[in-house]
């Protein structure tokens, strides 16, 4: 039994309910892809809710599927809705929505992750960076296999200002695994303090509005999910480069449970490694013996700027890498022990 659903002054037609659709055209999750329906219009609509006020608004929904999420978008009264959905499978039911709601739905079949977001919406649409966020907004349940590596896209698309930020502080309504939702959004101190936190809270203000359980889901995860509402900031927290950034806050990390000093470390070639460590850490006035999840903003901050004015001097710094050194002693080690020299196996091999 259908009901048409008024809001917002838009109303979709009678329509099979998203488990009508779902049996129509026998979709089925599949496992490769982490993907899991949505069925309760309630839930959906409560995730819609979180992306604020949608009345007139421009939307792009990632990865729509069986259209639970896209119904309620749609009643909610939009302007126009983008739907990019790579699983063809999901496309026929898609374009059902489609005709129900005249002019307003255009699908794309394609990925995310390629997708050229700099045309997805009209030229009109586009604010200073330093305004209010534009009308646009990017909702999304997204596949677990693919959330982690999209919000890093999409962060350095917001350093850089272009991909859907280009219209200015598109604002983004996204589900994840509650474990990177608590990473996204803990505080330093916190046990899930990590190197997503200090890339997602120095570009945008991240909020964890609610927990779905995973029974909510069909097929049930393993684990429950949480959406998560992202608003770039007019001024990032670090003034620098996404790349330099990323390299700071990665190697800092890199030993998570040891003092930070021992990941900052890993920044500077084995020569002069530990004079140029002392010299970063001094003039950032970072304690060495924080652990990483202690260091606060204004610490990431420091030793961020610190590091480039250490690159601007020397631009070999930059591009030094750690792991490829560590590569290299390998390969003389084991030259080493092909002539039956002794070898020295060091702590960071175990990596």
């Amino acid at each position: 039994m259908t009901v048409p659903r008024k809001v917002a002054g838009f109303h979709l037609p009678p329509l099979p309910t998203v488990g009508e659709i779902i049996k129509l055209f026998r979709l089925k999750a599949q496992k490769q892809l982490s993907q899991n329906f949505l069925l309760d219009l309630r839930l959906t609509d409560k995730i819609v809710r979180q992306a604020g006020e949608l009345k007139n608004a421009h939307v792009c929904e990632v990865g729509p599927g069986p259209g639970g999420i896209t119904r309620s978008i749609l009643s909610a009264g939009v302007e126009q809705l983008l739907l990019i959905e790579k699983d063809a499978r999901f496309i026929p039911g898609l374009q059902m929505l489609s005709e129900a709601a005249p002019g307003k739905v255009r699908i794309v079949h394609g990925d995310i992750l390629t997708y050229k977001m700099e045309k997805a919406f009209p030229k009109h649409l586009k604010k200073n960076w330093e305004d209010e966020p534009p009308d646009i907004h990017i909702i999304g349940n997204l596949p677990f296999s693919v959330s982690t590596p999209l919000i890093i896209k999409w962060l350095e698309n917001v350093s850089k200002k272009d991909g859907p930020f280009i219209y200015g502080r598109t604002q983004m309504t996204l589900t994840f695994q509650k474990e990177v939702a608590e990473r996204l959004t803990a505080n330093p101190g916190g046990k899930q303090r990590s190197r997503l936190s200090v890339m997602a809270q120095h570009l945008c203000t991240v909020e964890n509005r609610f927990v779905i359980p995973g029974q909510a889901f069909v097929p049930k995860p393993e684990v429950d999910v949480a959406v998560v509402h992202f608003t770039p900031l007019a001024q990032p927290k670090i003034q620098q480069p996404f790349a330099l950034v990323e390299k700071v806050v990665r190697s800092v990390f890199q030993f998570r449970r040891k003092y930070c000093f021992r990941g900052i470390e890993t920044l500077f070639p084995e020569s002069g490694r530990l004079k140029r460590t002392e010299q970063l850490m001094m003039t950032a006035n970072v304690d060495p013996t924080l652990r990483p999840f202690q260091l606060s903003m204004s610490h990431f901050r420091n030793l961020c700027d610190t590091y480039r004015k250490m690159c601007d001097e020397d631009p070999s710094l930059f591009v030094y890498n750690y792991r490829e050194e560590l590569r290299q002693k390998k390969m003389g080690r084991n030259l080493l022990k092909s002539t039956g020299q002794p070898d020295e196996i060091e702590e960071e091999d175990q990596l």
